[in-house]
């Protein structure tokens, strides 16, 4: 069984690389005009959404340099500390609805100083899992078509983002606690 999920795992990919054109040939679509046409909207929306990307990035930057973080973490170490929380988790929590990339960087930082199998590895992983990069995905998404009030979008992501938090926390000190 388990020859048959790689095989089909190796080749899934390919074939409907492989099928779409073919079908849309078989259908008469003009399958390479129709390729440039979306490659077109794709740079066109590409351009669009850079101002918004720029934006999130320097309100990042400013945020981590600033302090800010560090002084929210030395804050709320002593309550972390008596729920039983490592207390070097909590800036993942706060990157993570901001930077994919920010908080994978900080994430391997954590594993490659704790080790993948401590506590703190293990919730970082998790919250990885958990959680969105809500604040990426709306300026995007939201950017590029146009849409100006994501205020139900923005209150809807970051309270899941906050119970995807909560829970990895949960979930891994009473599995691996």
């Amino acid at each position: 069984m388990l020859d048959w999920i790689n095989i089909i795992s190796a080749w899934a990919v390919p074939v409907m690389i492989a099928f779409i054109p073919v079908y849309a040939f078989m259908k008469k679509v003009p399958v390479y005009e129709s390729f440039v046409d979306g490659a077109k909207d794709g740079f066109s929306t590409a351009i669009g959404i850079i101002p918004h990307l720029v934006g999130m990035m320097v309100a990042i930057s400013v945020f981590r340099a600033s302090g800010a973080l560090e002084f929210f973490v030395g804050w709320m170490g002593p309550l972390l500390e008596k729920l039983h929380v490592p207390a070097e988790i909590l800036p993942l929590g706060i990157l993570r609805p901001l930077t994919g990339t920010g908080s994978l960087a900080f994430t391997t930082d954590l594993i490659k100083t704790y080790g993948p199998d401590s506590m703190i590895g293990r919730i970082a992983s998790t919250v990885q899992g958990s959680t969105d990069t809500t604040l990426y995905v709306l300026t995007v998404y939201f950017g590029a078509v146009g849409i100006r009030n994501g205020r139900y979008a923005l209150k809807v992501g970051l309270f899941s983002d906050v119970v995807g938090f909560v829970a990895a926390i949960v979930v891994c000190l009473l599995i691996f606690g």
